[in-house]
């Protein structure tokens, strides 16, 4: 998955004599929104000096809004955008009313799905990580003349109250200056003195121009409708659901449908899925450890103003933390054990980059 498009790295002392700040380049570069309803929320910049640019939001959960590469928009968000992080929002879907989109949003630490009520408490949409502020420990910045090229963000995210549970997410996000991709890397750990549950999502959000009529949506493995065949109007056996259609009436309003995947992986134990827009020539893939998120979720809500495809690598099924507890595939974190989380996405722009790509998805 990687591009052709890349800076030379194995002659650094090229850059040596001929540039004097990074920021020339790339790099990361941090800010504090100043107007609308994200006032005063802390964000950062990544340029990987190769295409790709995204923004970082260090006061939600360090998930991703808008990135490009070049001209061309990757990123769906919703009418909102970002909007200040609100704690508290975590009753019924009050969830949607923060929901930006961006191209990703983190669901989780302790449950992800729909809302819900039972014994162990209540749980509103996608749980609360996507409303908390991280605590930035680390910034690094690429060091050209040292032939330097690495570049990432280290922040501590806490979903955290007294007599627990007491999660802690460590996320870094990182890229290479001059190569057209990020990475994450997630470290999740109990700091309570008793087993969490846990349950994580990445809310991938796919918009225009990347998602168009006709893109191609890649991925592989077992899959059902996630509300059942009969109420499937798009995931049934038989239609193209794998190419983004033109704006849908129906998906006005709350229309949508979903896709529950267990996903496939090569025999490195990566699975691998993304999006692939021929007109445009451009394609984005994003690789995960099955291990690690075994399942994931193709979200497709066609609306007009509201164009959208989600992949979303998972613990679980969009289960709910009630229905894990009670088929017994709810994850538990000891006190002080950690559950780690690799993913890593690219631009692909080269041709013989893109149908190897396509292919790899798409061999069964």
């Amino acid at each position: 998955m990687e591009s052709a498009e890349h800076i030379n790295q194995d002659q650094p002392a090229d850059w040596k004599n001929k540039v004097s700040n990074h920021a020339q380049i790339g790099g990361i570069e941090t800010s504090i929104l100043d107007n609308g309803a994200g006032r005063g929320t802390r964000i950062a910049w990544i340029n990987t000096g190769a295409g790709l640019r995204f923004k970082v939001v260090i006061d939600r959960a360090m998930d991703i809004a808008e990135a490009f590469y070049n001209q061309h928009s990757l990123a769906w968000l919703s009418h909102g955008g970002i909007t200040y992080p609100q704690p508290f929002s975590d009753k019924g879907i009050d969830w949607l009313r923060t929901f930006g989109g961006g191209l990703l949003t983190t669901c989780g630490l302790t449950h992800v799905g729909g809302p819900e009520s039972d014994k162990f408490g209540d749980r509103g949409l996608h749980g609360l990580i996507s409303n908390s502020p991280a605590e930035i420990v680390s910034i690094i910045q690429p060091d050209v003349r040292a032939g330097k090229l690495e570049m990432s963000i280290t922040g501590i995210i806490r979903e955290t109250k007294p007599f627990g549970p007491s999660l802690e997410l460590r996320r870094t996000i990182s890229a290479t200056l001059g190569q057209p991709g990020l990475r994450i890397h997630d470290e999740v750990t109990n700091k309570g003195n008793t087993p969490s549950p846990h349950m994580l999502l990445y809310h991938f959000n796919f918009g225009w121009p990347l998602a168009d009529d006709g893109t191609d949506i890649l991925w592989r493995g077992k899959w059902h409708p996630r509300h059942g065949e009969e109420n499937a109007r798009i995931f049934k056996e038989g239609n193209n659901f794998k190419k983004c259609p033109a704006p849908l009436d129906d998906h006005l309003g709350s229309g949508e449908e979903v896709a529950l995947i267990d996903i496939e992986a090569d025999i490195f134990g990566d699975s691998v899925c993304g999006l692939y827009n021929a007109k445009i020539g451009l394609a984005v893939g994003l690789k995960f450890k099955k291990e690690q998120l075994p399942w994931m979720a193709n979200w497709q809500h066609w609306g007009k103003g509201e164009y959208v495809t989600g992949l979303e690598p998972s613990t679980h099924p969009l289960s709910g933390q009630a229905k894990a507890r009670e088929d017994k595939t709810l994850i538990f974190i000891a006190p002080e054990e950690t559950k780690v989380y690799d993913l890593e996405l690219n631009v692909m722009t080269e041709k013989e980059a893109i149908d190897e790509f396509v292919l790899n998805v798409n061999v069964a």
